[in-house]
């Protein structure tokens, strides 16, 4: 099977091919018989011999046992080869670079956090990607060979020509604005010799969590990313939408004070300048009280804003009434813009992950909820507002589901390829056989 598209954001992708079609149907099952995807997918018996014959033959499909009789001949189910392909997941970020490795079904198998990007230089910071991953795959002992490939995202736009960031005015949060215009896939595919596939970081932790169920059955939904920043992703009838260059979400651009102060991004008031990480520690750090709380010495800092943001957290479940505040305040106006992404989405669910919500979703999480109850919908249905059960690896996790996303999942937002012609059906028996 053809390893996902090379470089550039996930938004560019390819229809999706007949076999993708029940590959994802046989993954949204978990077991399924013949029959079943006749049904799931409405292609004609002889279509889904031949192409559950060529997914055997290829490893991608196994034979499980039967389905209950009902009173014929017991169906022979249908299920993913789990061991047979495996996807990397790598969350580029400042503070840290964490890395998961999934099976063919999306279950993380190993899992790692190393320094992040801090000040190094793209080039030098891409060769030590391409040694992390490769000590990955060797701790679990997997075959480089069943790898299909790499998923990278990063706390920021994405650009199909320019590569990371596009025009340096709009591009990076100033910790990362090293890396504008890098082209990090070609680089990071030459360092593997794996194909590599980017996305923003926000995108990727509401793919993993709808990869790993935490949306359940919602038809909208959406996943409120904090690490350095503020993002979110959305998942609408299944599909992760990314608009036409792959950069939806950026949340933590939502204006909630038109005269607040003026973010990175040029504008004023933005959720991420007034109650972003970086905001928390700069007011905890100009506060001596708050700093002392905290732990915060005079000319010291930790590695990242991210590392900062936790310290303040653990102070906060101290019981430590100045840090208690200070993320009391900056979860109010995150809910405000949650509560802004719900009104405009008819958001089913939110889950809250990445980073900064891993250390302090125990303070967020009730005071979202509650700017959610008075969302517009609420005479029609509530907001589920969740904690990720994966927060801390979302990112990392979603980036992997790229790579799956590419392998198993029709790519055309939801319409199904056509029934292949007569000549195709004989083409697709010819090369099963």
């Amino acid at each position: 099977m053809s390893g996902p598209a090379a470089s550039g954001p996930a938004a560019s992708k390819p229809q999706a091919s007949s076999k993708s079609v029940v590959l994802d149907a046989i993954r949204a099952a978990g077991t399924i018989s013949r029959v079943g995807l006749i049904r799931a997918t409405g292609f004609t018996a002889p279509t889904i011999s031949t192409l559950v014959r060529k997914l055997i033959n290829e490893d991608l499909v196994v034979e499980t046992g039967h389905a209950k009789s009902t009173g014929g001949k017991r169906q022979v189910l249908l299920q993913l080869h789990h061991a047979s392909r495996y996807a990397v997941g790598v969350h580029l970020d400042h503070g840290v670079i964490t890395y998961a490795l999934t099976n063919l079904g999306g279950t993380v198998v190993a899992r790692i956090s190393r320094p992040g990007a801090g000040a190094e230089e793209p080039g030098v910071v891409v060769a030590r990607i391409a040694t992390e991953i490769a000590a990955l795959i060797d701790g679990v002992g997997v075959e480089h060979t069943r790898i299909l490939g790499v998923g990278v995202v990063f706390p920021g736009p994405v650009d199909a020509t320019r590569g990371i960031g596009g025009p340096p005015d709009v591009g990076l949060a100033p910790a990362m604005r090293q890396w504008t215009g890098f082209p990090l896939g070609p680089a990071l595919e030459q360092a593997t010799t794996l194909p590599v596939v980017l996305d923003n970081d926000s995108t990727a932790a509401a793919l993993g969590e709808h990869w790993t169920g935490g949306f359940g059955t919602a038809t909208s939904a959406a996943a409120l990313y904090m690490g350095t920043g503020i993002g979110a992703g959305l998942v609408i009838n299944g599909i992760t939408y990314r608009g036409p260059s792959g950069n939806v979400g950026e949340l933590g651009h939502v204006c909630v004070s038109a005269d607040g102060p003026r973010c990175w991004c040029g504008a004023r008031g933005c959720v991420e300048a007034l109650a972003g990480p970086a905001a928390v520690v700069a007011a905890a750090r100009s506060d001596p009280a708050a700093a002392r709380a905290v732990g915060f010495t005079v000319g010291v800092r930790r590695p990242s804003v991210v590392a900062d943001f936790a310290a303040i957290s653990r102070a906060a479940r101290r019981g430590e009434p100045h840090a208690l505040a200070l993320l009391e305040r900056s979860a109010r106006y995150v809910g405000t813009a949650a509560r802004t992404l719900a009104n405009l989405m008819d958001l089913e669910v939110l889950v809250l992950t990445g980073p900064s919500l891993a250390a302090a979703g125990s303070v967020y999480l009730p005071i979202v909820r509650h700017e959610l109850r008075a969302s517009f919908s609420r005479g029609t249905h509530t907001v589920d507002v969740r904690l990720s059960r994966s927060a801390a690896t979302a990112s990392a996790i979603g980036a992997a589901a790229l790579i799956l996303e590419s392998e198993l999942v029709p790519l055309s937002h939801g319409s199904r390829p056509p029934e292949p012609r007569a000549e195709e059906r004989a083409r697709l028996t010819e090369s099963a056989s």
